[in-house]
């Protein structure tokens, strides 16, 4: 009776660095700082600028992180830090029909992530993160928007916190 009481708390005491998402946290860090990221996609050739999008994207990394971990939200002096730039936004055709019209768009989103660990350096790193969500030519942008940003942000910030977190 005893081994096993034991063996629950040695197992519980562990969930403090390891989370059931995958998620092995550095011994010692216990804040996360999520820096604006500033929507730069108008400075890449045929990219647009969609307003609003720097905000929704910063609140779905912080969303993704306070879900994921058990890491507290700060705005200051955070143990891990993610910052970076929205670096394209774009719509693109993909398919043609027989009259040579697009019979399919891809909205695709690239975004530039640096990410710091104030405690250990070695897992510092800047990489670009991108997805796109595919739709019917004859729908538009607006029409699509939300899902299509439900379905961009889910995959890019999984893959940001598959890399900077579960390592995988």
């Amino acid at each position: 009776m005893k081994k096993g009481i034991l063996i629950v708390l040695l197992l519980i005491a562990g969930c403090k660095y390891y989370s059931f998402t995958g998620a092995s946290i550095p011994e010692g860090v216990e804040t996360v700082q999520v820096n604006f990221f500033v929507n730069n996609a108008a400075n890449e050739v045929g990219s647009v600028f969609e307003p609003g999008l720097d905000r929704d994207f910063t609140n779905a990394i912080q969303e993704m992180l306070l879900n994921q971990t058990n890491l507290e939200l700060t705005n200051l002096n955070g143990h891990l830090i993610y910052e970076g730039e929205i670096a394209e936004y774009r719509v693109s055709p993909m398919t043609a029909t027989a009259n040579e019209k697009a019979a399919q768009n891809r909205l695709t989103m690239s975004v530039n992530l640096r990410f710091f660990n104030t405690l250990n350096g070695d897992d510092d790193f800047e990489k670009r993160f991108s997805f796109f969500y595919d739709f019917d030519a004859t729908a538009q942008l607006q029409s699509i928007q939300a899902e299509a940003h439900e379905v961009l942000f889910e995959r890019i910030t999984q893959d940001i916190f598959n890399e900077s977190l579960a390592k995988w």
